[in-house]
């Protein structure tokens, strides 16, 4: 921002809260706020924060712009930030809204000496913070990817807590039959412990002891029933699961349907997040289709990127125009390394910086580890980085073939070009 636009410039920091936001105001001469109040985290609130900005702005006939600054606290400060930036009541002021990484405030925060810490003090941080022109980010883009981030999130939300309850359950399973889930590939008497027929082998039979007392050709005929006469060989799938029940611990009696009550409860809830994440499928792909289908089918085109991972990149991101360059962006994920450095000391290892947005950070890592396996180039650079050191090898690997990932993906967006192999966009 230029000088002269600077001193026309009125400066608003807001501190949010579930109930409340606090707001200090300062011009570009004051060092301290010119007025302070605090509102409810409300439309009627929202209401009277605008007309006390408007009235100051009225007030003043030297101020032409407004610049409002807030910090990312998850969800509270959505409607504050969505009101004002689309405020008419303001708009004559071109008002752009910010929403921080609370992270850089906090060490803005600590170049004021013995400064407390209060609600007032901090809006008056975050106010200071774009008056002295340290905001680097674009303005707030408003709800237009909203509806398709909270469906984005809400399936991250739910594979997550899809993959804990699989990991508790595997606990009580080894508890029943502790050599179901520690068999080698090739003594699996399943493909899928968490399909039906598996379910049914742990929740049906009681106990180990139900398991090897059954007769064979009635076990293998609960094999080919569960599995819809699916498995090639069932006499092998019983030998395998009654040689497994054989080599397993025996618990007390009292034990077994506790833990058969739990894993069948286990098996329900993982049965429905399933159904629920297909049905948030369909709503992301019906969703996104309203949006920016020129950005969607340039990352659909990438090898290996599928409709899901797609929307969770393009609801991270926005609109490309929002990043001036792919290193712009990388910093966006947080997929960026500080430096460690001092006099002719020069540290190896340099710790991955993870100060920007977790959500996208998480799809441009699990789109990189699809898109090695289906792209030869990024799959030599993921093998080169993975030789070049003896610890931490994947995670190092897939972090840096993340950041030609990003550069791919800046490119093609920003060009709105689909994904041709050609070397040009990945440089």
């Amino acid at each position: 921002m230029k000088k002269t636009d600077c001193l026309s410039t009125l400066f608003v920091g807001i501190d949010i809260s579930s109930r409340e936001n606090v707001v200090a105001v300062m011009d570009f001469s004051s060092q301290k706020p010119i007025l302070t109040f605090s509102v409810a985290n409300n439309n009627p609130g929202a209401e009277c924060m605008a007309n006390r900005l408007a009235e100051l702005l009225a007030s003043h006939q030297e101020l032409k712009r407004l610049v409002i600054a807030l910090e990312s606290t998850s969800f509270y400060g959505i409607h504050i930030a969505n009101y004002l930036s689309t405020c008419l009541q303001l708009a004559p002021f071109h008002t752009a809204v910010y929403c921080l990484n609370p992270k850089t405030v906090a060490n803005y925060k600590k170049s004021f000496v013995d400064l407390g810490k209060n609600d007032y003090i901090d809006a008056f941080v975050i106010a200071d913070f774009a008056r002295v022109g340290r905001i680097t980010i674009e303005p707030w883009r408003g709800s237009q990817f909203l509806a398709l981030q909270r469906l984005t999130r809400h399936r991250l939300h739910l594979v997550q807590t899809l993959t804990r309850e699989k990991t508790y359950m595997l606990s009580n399973i080894f508890l029943k039959f502790s050599e179901f889930s520690l068999l080698d590939e090739d003594e699996q008497p399943f493909s899928n412990n968490y399909g039906a027929t598996a379910s049914a082998v742990l929740t049906e039979f009681l106990s180990v002891e139900e398991i090897i007392e059954k007769p064979m050709d009635e076990l293998i005929n609960f094999i080919c029933e569960k599995g819809h006469n699916r498995f090639p060989n069932p006499e092998k799938t019983a030998q395998l699961l009654q040689a497994a029940a054989r080599n397993s611990y025996r618990l007390d009696k009292c034990l077994y349907e506790p833990l058969t009550i739990s894993i069948a409860s286990s098996f329900t809830l993982i049965s429905t997040y399933y159904a629920e994440i297909k049905k948030v499928n369909q709503a992301i792909e019906k969703t996104i289709k309203g949006l920016d289908p020129t950005a969607y089918q340039s990352l659909l085109s990438i090898p290996g990127v599928g409709p899901v991972m797609a929307a969770g990149i393009l609801a991270e991101i926005g609109t490309i125009d929002a990043f001036k360059d792919n290193d712009a962006l990388a910093k966006y994920a947080g997929l960026v390394w500080r430096e460690s450095q001092s006099g002719k000391f020069k540290a190896e290892d340099t710790a991955l910086s993870k100060a920007g947005n977790a959500y996208l950070r998480y799809y441009i890592l699990e789109a990189t580890s699809h898109i090695k396996n289906n792209c030869i180039e990024i799959n030599n650079f993921y093998k080169k980085k993975y030789a070049e050191v003896k610890t931490h090898q994947h995670k190092r690997a897939l972090a840096l073939t993340s950041r030609k990932v990003i550069r791919l993906i800046f490119g093609l967006l920003a060009k709105h070009q689909l994904y041709s192999g050609n070397r040009v966009e990945l440089n």
